[in-house]
């Protein structure tokens, strides 16, 4: 029963794990003998190896006679195909279990070749407690295979299993260097070598440096061990040695500083976006830390992705046509049923572009945006991409802001889908995995918009040391703060590599620092300025059917003819919505710009003039927040015609159809509504009784009673609009 090992992809011992009766062995492919080593084993133990069918009668007899004329025991005449069948078999030397044994040696001779059985011979033969095998005593005192070995070297090898006891490898000294140069000296007289080679075997010095087995990497080869079926003794990674090397000492250096901050845990996944092949696989920055459980592994384990999947929002939302990148939205504060999202520095910026909501990581446009392309489009698309704790979950429009549970590697999938020009493929951690089907998740065109957004380098994330440097990394990147400032995410790619990095403590205990901006950033751009330094050409291809149009830089829509300010912004031909800008619109206002009218008041001099045509969130914020703005005059007192636009008037607080649960029975709750610009005064009803009259956008607050409560308000241009609410006290 061989040790079980992982291999990196350029086929270096990754990490090995004790076999089954706790033995360190380490097996001797057939491309691994040399013919050197072969020839030097069978010379010593079985010159006639190769001509015997498993056993050498002139041998047996030979040792019989010694045996009966000296009465003792001298040689037992075994052949190397003997002594594997011992070493398979062990039994007490008898002459009884000798029959036995030669038995069996023909057994082995019928059913296997020489060579394998050779080969076995060097993986049983042992070295001194639980090592055994020609490689593993190679690797463990000289540190490299049995095919790079000098002749010193195999002969040292060759000598110790038959002197276990007297010629230790861990003990070394001057006894093996005799023994060795012993039978050197009889490979000479042999002229089983030439004589250079005799010679230089003999003036080479023994050096013996034991080395542990490695242990790189033990959060894949533990995963690798558990997961995998036992009769897969070896496997060729993904991993690269050097990278992982890098990523650990790097990690482990940087986590080592943030501990001042009771930030103790990373975990690092670093991807060739080419193959999907995982290079280096970091759990944990200190494996063995045991008081910041440092074998928990971070790549599988499941935290809030904080604001890591707005970039997946958007990307659907492009390829659905509804958005571009400077198309404006709103964010400004909004309430959806009871959820209210904020911003992260919980201030607003009124109407922004698309592409400075995401580059600027925007809470309120990436949730509004999510519910006009829907929760359960969004859903479909992460199970697509095997995001394992989302489907079967009733999730809301908390999902745009982290309100689900995903991995480090689920992230890392999704990131790289962006790099692969929107096409996603599950993550390869094995050199000779079946390669799995690829799904198209976003178009080339819309990878590509996304990409060129995370790429901008005047971003609120970029790490200070690297604000001036002449070594950024040319790389798209998006950050994730996770509700509490639980976990700090930053995931950055170029066209070679995807990095994802989680930072935080395993132990979900929230620190004032922790975000992605401050915490996981500074270690994804060292990481990347290491693994990928001063790479050229890493940027994305523009695709040749991505087309450029002139839009109004105030709505981020094809130009009308009163736009002044213009921009040009990418769209996806027969896809993007097309749909002219009205940011102005004309009003029918008095001569002197006093009053304005509708079809059924004009009189019978007028004119008409263009005024901004802002939405009612957007007055509403700019009245809030004391932002001036040119607004529609004041509708004609005298108009008798009713308004029936019910989007015009609408009631934010509170919720229609919410039940509200109040501590005592004074507690107070709070009323507001959203008008048109036009409006000047909110009239609110409690149960069709008059309440009380307030400016547009005002709150205020009253004292209900407990049970079901109707509540109205009007505007003083005839809208009207009611909900229904139920009040439970607690007495």
């Amino acid at each position: 029963i061989s040790s079980r090992i992982l291999y990196s992809y350029y086929i270096t011992l990754l990490h090995a794990f004790l076999s089954e009766d706790e033995k360190c062995i380490l097996k001797s492919e057939l491309q691994e003998i040399s013919p050197r080593l072969s020839q030097t084993i069978i010379q010593k133990e079985d010159r006639y190896f190769y001509y015997h069918f498993g056993i050498n009668p002139a041998s047996i007899f030979r040792a019989l006679f010694n045996n009966i004329t000296k009465q003792k025991r001298t040689s037992g005449a075994s052949t190397i195909t003997m002594q594997v069948v011992r070493l398979l078999m062990p039994k007490a030397r008898t002459y009884n279990n000798k029959i036995i044994e030669m038995f069996r040696a023909t057994q082995l001779e019928w059913q296997y070749s020489k060579a394998e059985i050779l080969q076995m011979y060097l993986n049983l033969v042992p070295y001194g407690g639980n090592i055994e095998g020609v490689k593993t005593a190679s690797m463990l005192y000289f540190g490299q295979p049995p095919q790079k070995l000098s002749l010193a070297q195999i002969m040292t090898l060759a000598i110790v299993p038959n002197r276990p006891g007297s010629l230790s490898l861990q003990k070394g000294g001057v006894t093996i260097t005799e023994a060795r140069n012993k039978w050197l000296k009889r490979f000479a007289q042999a002229k089983v070598f030439d004589n250079e080679s005799i010679e230089d075997a003999l003036a080479e010095p023994l050096e013996l440096n034991y080395q542990p087995l490695p242990r790189q990497a033990p959060h894949i080869s533990i995963r690798w061990h558990q997961t995998v079926p036992k009769d897969s003794t070896y496997v060729y990674s993904t991993i690269d040695s050097h990278i992982q090397e890098k990523v650990r000492s790097i990690s482990y250096a940087y986590i080592e500083k943030l501990k001042s901050y009771n930030i103790n845990n990373a975990a690092v996944l670093v991807l060739d976006n080419r193959s999907m092949e995982v290079k280096a696989y970091l759990g944990s920055s200190d494996f063995h830390d045991a008081l910041f459980n440092g074998q928990v592994d971070g790549v599988r384990a499941f935290r809030s992705p904080g604001s890591t999947l707005k970039p997946l929002i958007y990307g659907l939302a492009f390829d659905k046509g509804m958005l571009t990148p400077k198309v404006r939205i709103a964010d400004v504060p909004v309430n959806f049923d009871g959820y209210a999202p904020e911003n992260f520095d919980r201030s607003y910026q009124g109407l922004v572009s698309v592409k400075q909501a995401l580059a600027y990581s925007l809470n309120v446009p990436a949730v509004k945006t999510l519910e006009q392309l829907g929760v359960d489009v969004m859903m479909r698309n992460l199970i697509a991409m095997n995001f394992t704790k989302i489907e079967g979950r009733d999730l809301g429009l908390s999902l745009a802001l982290g309100g689900c549970g995903v991995s480090l590697e689920e992230m890392t999938g999704l990131y790289a889908m962006l790099a692969r020009q929107g096409e996603w493929q599950p993550l390869r951690y094995f050199k000779y995995q079946k390669e799995n089907n690829k799904i198209q998740i976003l178009s080339p065109q819309t990878a590509y918009m996304i990409s060129e957004i995370l790429s901008n380098v005047e971003r609120p994330e970029l790490p200070s040391d690297y604000r001036y440097s002449q070594r950024i990394p040319k790389i798209a990147w998006k950050t994730g703060t996770s509700y509490g400032r639980r976990d700090a995410w930053s995931i950055g790619y170029n066209r070679h590599y995807t990095i994802a990095v989680w930072v935080g403590n395993f132990s979900n205990e929230g620190v004032d620092f922790l975000t992605g901006a401050s915490a996981a950033t500074p270690l994804l751009f060292k990481l990347f300025t290491n693994i990928d330094y001063d790479a050229q050409d890493e940027h994305l291809k523009k695709p040749i059917d991505l087309a450029e149009r002139e839009v109004c830089a105030l709505s981020g829509k094809v130009i009308a003819d009163f736009c002044n300010d213009r921009i040009t912004d990418y769209y996806i031909p027969t896809i993007s919505r097309s749909d002219a800008c009205q940011h102005l619109k004309y009003v029918l206002v008095s001569l002197d710009s006093t009053e304005s009218y509708c079809q059924a008041c004009l009189p019978a001099h007028y004119i008409k003039k263009r005024y901004p045509n802002l939405t009612s969130e957007i007055t509403a914020y700019y009245d809030a927040f004391g932002i001036a703005y040119l607004k529609i005059p004041p509708h004609n007192p005298k108009c008798t015609e009713i308004y029936q636009d019910k989007e015009s008037l609408r009631i934010i607080s509170p919720k229609n159809q919410m039940d509200y649960y109040l501590d005592n029975a004074t507690t107070q709750i709070s009323l507001q509504a959203q008008a048109a610009v036009d409006v000047s005064y909110i009239y609110w009803y409690i149960n069709d009784e008059f309440y009380q009259k307030t400016k547009k956008n005002q709150r205020i607050f009253f004292q209900p009673q407990e049970g079901k409560l109707k509540i109205s308000c009007s505007d003083d241009k005839g809208r009207h609009t009611s909900i229904e609410v139920r009040i439970l006290i607690d007495n």
